[in-house]
């Protein structure tokens, strides 16, 4: 199975609302990020454990490590979880900055260095949303 039918598999493995909304802000990403490459990762390790939520990724970037260690990851990720939604901006230095800027802005949902979670996208505001993704992509887009 190839990026886009497992993307389009876990998407439709949702319980209402939840697949409709999931649908919806994989639309918008794709939006946010035209042409972005898209990944999957369903959430087991090399061993088969499942150690996270299954999520889809969008865009790319180059993370370094303090130990000299590089490795490519995405740059958005969407998740469902079971009280609802995680969008994860991965790579902004400034681990603050996401509740600091959009939190208030957002509506209701929980803010982590970069993890934005709600229950619903009734409950925030999706153009806040988006702009906190293209920040998150210009903040962290690197050379290949």
């Amino acid at each position: 199975m190839n990026v886009q039918e497992q993307i389009k598999a876990y998407i439709n493995g949702q319980p209402e609302p939840k697949r409709s909304e999931m649908q919806e802000l994989h639309r918008r990403t794709q939006e946010v990020l035209p042409g972005c490459r898209l990944w999957f990762l369903d959430g087991k390790n090399d061993k088969g454990r499942t150690v996270s939520n299954p999520n889809i990724g969008y865009g790319f970037q180059t993370l370094a490590y303090a130990d000299g260690m590089t490795r490519e990851f995405y740059q958005i990720g969407l998740s469902a979880n079971t009280t609802g939604i995680s969008v994860y901006i991965i790579g902004i230095k400034d681990k603050t900055y996401l509740a600091r800027t959009y939190g208030r802005r957002l509506g209701k949902a929980s803010l982590s260095g970069y993890c934005i979670k709600f229950k619903t996208l009734k409950d925030i505001h999706i153009d806040v949303l988006e702009e906190a993704m293209r920040y998150g992509t210009e903040a962290t887009t690197t050379d290949r």
